[in-house]
């Protein structure tokens, strides 16, 4: 059974994701050509270094320490799904607030996990006065089915930072 529930910043540590696994097999991306959306090859394995799990772990108490919001999906008390969201709007006509990260453990998607840490991100966004959720979103179609699903569309507003960080991610809201 699942248990979803806030994680606090003294739980965020390598260990917390030690039964955690990022690998997702790529084989096709959404990608702009000549200003439209196309599906383009694009195979590769996407999966976090050490290193990346030591960013993550600084970035989600960093999160947390601004006033963010970071919550998890547990399986036998271990971490198998979690969100963040930054604290403080930005894109001031479109009242945005960053979903950071959202991620499923390998061995779990498909249960619908996504979809309750999703909802959840929504509720606390909304709770603190955001209109909509700003996603910089992996482009594989697998994700992109997946904020589809969760009524996602292209943002009306980019976010210049996200998209020199990320330039091949999707850019896209969601109203709250």
């Amino acid at each position: 059974m699942i248990q979803y529930r806030t994680i606090s910043t003294d739980e965020i540590c390598r260990e917390l994701f030690k039964d955690f696994i990022r690998r997702q097999k790529v084989t096709k991306c959404w990608r702009r050509v000549n200003g439209e959306w196309v599906i383009k090859d694009d195979p590769f394995i996407d999966d976090w270094t050490e290193e990346e799990y030591g960013e993550l772990v600084s970035l989600l108490r960093r999160t947390l320490d601004r006033g963010g919001f970071v919550y998890g999906a547990f399986c036998d008390n271990l971490l198998k799904g979690f969100v963040s969201v930054e604290a403080g709007l930005f894109c001031p006509e479109q009242r945005y607030l960053d979903l950071s990260s959202i991620h499923v453990s390998e061995d779990m998607r498909g249960r619908g996990i996504g979809k309750a840490l999703f909802l959840a991100a929504k509720k606390w966004a909304k709770s603190k006065g955001a209109a909509k959720l700003y996603i910089s979103a992996h482009s594989a179609v697998e994700s992109q089915a997946f904020y589809k699903a969760m009524d996602c569309v292209e943002a009306q507003v980019y976010q210049k930072e996200h998209v020199e960080r990320e330039p091949y991610d999707c850019q896209l809201e969601c109203v709250l």
